[in-house]
């Protein structure tokens, strides 16, 4: 009998999220960095994701992720013996949960949720946003397929989760107040940093400003407020250029946005491999992130590593890493006054921009891959021994 509980013997650990298969962004990097670093200190890691189950021509999009939860609760009943331990990204985890309080959690491995933002969050922000205009698909019939469908689904991964792990203090905290799982339960991964982010970098002034944006292009990422802020920037600034880049929607519409008055200061790329986002940011001057609701992404740490200084919301994760006016800008969410007055300051002084920059890409050699690996292997055998297990 192994058991996995001892420090000294690996762990066979399934990672799932229904997000593709890429590792240029978002969930699936967070989860290849975390199995990288699982692999190397030993675990064998196998992983799971939507085109593993799915096949895009015959589930809508609209029930894809109940489709991916219902295969994947299938797929790990079947192969229950192969894993010490089940990672789900939720909602995923969903229908797996509710099988193991069905029919008793000692038949299958346990399970740990892993969560990077919080739907309480995004309904009250999205709501307000929705009340100003400002939200594409926020409106009542909406906001009661959410409530009736949307959010049930992460209610119940979160319930029957036996831990779980978030990159966001904002989660941590409210996974532990509102869904009642014990400290020893709830571990904080911040996200890691790749050692190709952190290079040299110059502030002097070198030509026109130039601002950079990269992520999902999303009504809740403060967009409508980027373009307000950009309309009087423009006047203020010359030459002034906003680049987007990765936002996974094509050029036309993200120009289609800011409109003919700003279509010379905005620079669309819709796709970037990922080998290559450290020299988009070496080419720019200020990160620009007004994000309404977020958990803490990945690449405003990577901005920092490579010594930007950064714009970004006083809200969700990102007040864990940003502290004002030492190693980046916080400013108030929905504000488009704010982004103006910190992409001001920063385009009037070389001298900020260097004492920002250099302080956050200090801060970020704390945040690696290696250490939340580490607390994160940590809590799966927490959970493990407080299961009294000992898999063959």
């Amino acid at each position: 009998m192994m058991d996995f509980s001892d420090p000294r013997k690996p762990l066979r650990i399934l990672m799932a999220a229904c997000v593709p298969r890429r590792r240029e962004g978002g969930v699936a990097s967070v989860i290849y960095h975390f199995g990288l670093e699982l692999e190397r200190r030993g675990h064998s890691v196998t992983y799971i994701f939507q085109d593993d189950l799915l096949n895009s021509k015959s589930v809508g999009r609209r029930f894809s992720e109940v489709v991916f939860a219902h295969r994947l609760n299938l797929y790990i009943a079947k192969n229950r013996r192969n894993f010490s331990l089940v990672n789900l990204h939720a909602p995923a985890g969903f229908l797996y949960g509710l099988r193991r309080r069905w029919f008793g959690s000692r038949k299958y491995p346990p399970y740990v949720m892993m969560l990077h933002g919080l739907e309480e969050r995004r309904v009250h922000v999205m709501r307000r946003e929705a009340r100003k205009g400002r939200a594409w698909n926020f409106a009542l019939k909406n906001r009661l397929w959410h409530r009736l469908y949307i959010f049930p689904r992460y209610r119940w991964a979160i319930r029957t989760a036996d831990g779980a792990h978030s990159n966001c203090r904002d989660v941590w905290n409210l996974l532990q107040l509102n869904y009642n799982l014990d400290a020893d339960r709830v571990a904080y991964t911040p996200s890691g940093v790749e050692a190709r982010f952190f290079v040299p970098r110059r502030y002097e002034n070198k030509g026109p400003l130039k601002l950079l944006y990269t992520g999902t292009w999303l009504d809740q990422r403060g967009i409508y407020y980027l373009r307000d802020a950009l309309k009087n920037l423009v006047t203020k600034i010359p030459s002034l250029t906003m680049t987007f880049a990765g936002c996974g929607c094509p050029s036309k519409v993200i120009q289609d946005f800011f409109g003919p008055t700003l279509a010379s200061t905005v620079d669309v790329i819709p796709t970037l491999p990922s080998e290559r986002v450290h020299e988009l940011f070496a080419a720019h001057d200020v990160f620009l992130f007004p994000s309404l609701v977020e958990g803490l992404p990945t690449v405003l740490l990577e901005a920092m590593a490579s010594g930007m200084p950064v714009i970004t919301t006083e809200t969700c994760g990102m007040p864990d890493v940003v502290s004002n006016d030492f190693n980046g800008l916080l400013i108030l969410p929905a504000n488009a006054p704010a982004i103006e007055e910190a992409v001001t300051r920063l385009s009037e002084s070389p001298e900020l921009r260097q004492r920002l920059g250099r302080a956050a890409q200090e801060c970020m050699t704390r945040y690696t891959w290696e250490r939340s690996a580490i607390r994160l292997e940590e809590l799966f055998r927490h959970v493990i021994a407080s299961e009294g297990r000992t898999p063959k």
